[in-house]
């Protein structure tokens, strides 16, 4: 398997870590070797956070600038801050209204590069599921509808029930399942107009 690369990305406070650990187990668990590292920089509460997953046969932790196959971003800003992580042809995920992402003035450089954007309003789902500390819980759910990459919907699934302490396993699911539709749906309509 050739090595998939994965940056994630937020602000502190948003479970940027957490995220990449789901990933991470997934990945284990499937039996990939994996390389990760995180750079934190103002990694208070608020400060950017960002994190590189590698799976598969990395000799590097850190990806380079144009190597990540997907970016999820847990902020509209890091996403665009981020974004020359992408490859030409990478995938886009990020925590923003689906019909204001992405902003006019870098939808451009996406086409351009072949670079597929896709939002959804993680944290307002998060919030009305009474979970509003799972955001990324939704990010990752959501990433995971499409069907892109080694670690399928059902494995990272499993990892969040396996993860998550016996009184939030619940509403984890939830969110989990609530998000992986929301991000079916859009799937579905993609897939009308091809």
């Amino acid at each position: 398997m050739r090595t998939v690369n994965y940056v994630l990305c937020g602000l502190g406070g948003q479970g940027i870590l957490f995220m990449t650990k789901i990933f991470a187990m997934t990945a284990l668990n499937k039996g990939y070797n994996i390389l990760g590292a995180e750079t934190h920089g103002m990694a208070q509460r608020g400060g950017s956070v960002v994190s590189h997953l590698r799976i598969g046969k990395a000799r590097s932790s850190l990806i380079r600038a144009g190597a990540a196959d997907f970016l999820l971003s847990m902020d509209e800003s890091e996403a665009y801050r981020y974004l020359p992580y992408l490859k030409k042809g990478g995938k886009l995920f990020t925590n923003a209204p689906s019909d204001k992402f992405p902003d006019e003035r870098v939808a451009a450089y996406l086409e351009k590069q072949d670079i597929e954007p896709r939002a959804m309003e993680a944290s307002k789902t998060a919030m009305d599921l009474g979970s509003p500390r799972s955001t990324n819980l939704a990010m990752v759910a959501f990433f995971s509808a499409f069907g892109f990459g080694p670690l399928n919907a059902d494995d990272l699934r499993a990892t969040v029930d396996n993860m998550s302490p016996g009184p939030f396993k619940e509403t984890n699911l939830k969110i989990f399942d609530t998000c992986y539709e929301t991000g079916r749906k859009m799937v579905n309509k993609l897939n009308i107009f091809d």
